[in-house]
């Protein structure tokens, strides 16, 4: 029987996942089949449900990780302390069953980024469940966190002081992401040194202009590519054992 899976979010026309899980549907010969279900409107899930018998689960993109939490029957301990969604299980019963495997994949990304380096602090950017999964592992991890918000005066803030050495820069928000990828977060990469670290966790483009602006004063940078490949791989796992 053919199995089916997919991803739920507006806009989706940047999204990596369809075509990362056709291939590894095809690589490893499973009767599977990944679609997208781009929705102005969380609500809609529930017509998304109903309308597809055969969906086992699915994945939850901007900007709806934190809503989707409404509509599950369930919540994995850490979603639940994160506070946010991003892989939703559809159980024997037709339950909704809620995960967070951002962490998962965020983890991963921030032990490569920052292999051998002593970062004491990290700034993130941006206040969604992204930002909220950042925020969770960071935490584990004994790292200060100070968020940045247009809400308030963090990022004047930021651009008066600079960055300081041994220090993280999270861009958890979409700017930046394909179609605009020239846009860029209002920040004093000039202050930026090479014991800086730049995480973006867009992956369209693979180089944000983030990524290029902290480069050009010798921090290291890293896409979300690589987070994107663990959460996939941790959201199959639970949507298959």
């Amino acid at each position: 029987m053919m199995r089916y899976y997919g991803l739920i979010g507006h806009p989706l026309n940047h999204s990596f996942s369809k075509y990362y899980f056709e291939e590894k549907f095809k690589k490893e010969h499973l009767d599977c089949h990944f679609l997208n279900f781009d929705i102005d409107d969380i609500a809609k899930v529930e017509e998304v449900i109903a309308q597809h018998p055969d969906l086992q689960g699915f994945t939850i993109t901007h900007p709806y990780k934190i809503d989707i939490i409404k509509y599950l029957d369930s919540i994995d301990l850490n979603a639940r302390e994160i506070g946010a969604v991003n892989v939703v299980k559809i159980n024997a019963e037709r339950k909704l069953c809620g995960y967070n495997t951002d962490c998962v994949g965020f983890q991963g990304l921030l032990d490569e980024a920052c292999d051998k380096r002593k970062i004491t602090k990290a700034y993130v950017c941006g206040t969604g469940g992204a930002s909220d999964a950042v925020q969770f592992v960071l935490k584990n991890n004994g790292i200060s966190i100070e968020i940045l918000t247009r809400k308030n005066d963090s990022y004047q803030k930021i651009k008066q002081e600079g960055f300081q050495d041994n220090t993280l820069i999270v861009n958890a928000t979409p700017v930046g992401m394909y179609p605009n990828c020239y846009e860029m977060l209002d920040l004093p990469y000039e202050t930026a040194n090479e014991s800086n670290v730049f995480i973006d966790l867009i992956y369209n483009p693979e180089e944000t202009m983030f990524m290029k602006e902290a480069k050009k004063h010798g921090a290291m940078t890293f896409n979300g590519l690589k987070m994107l490949k663990l959460q996939a791989e941790a959201a199959w796992e639970i949507w298959t054992k």
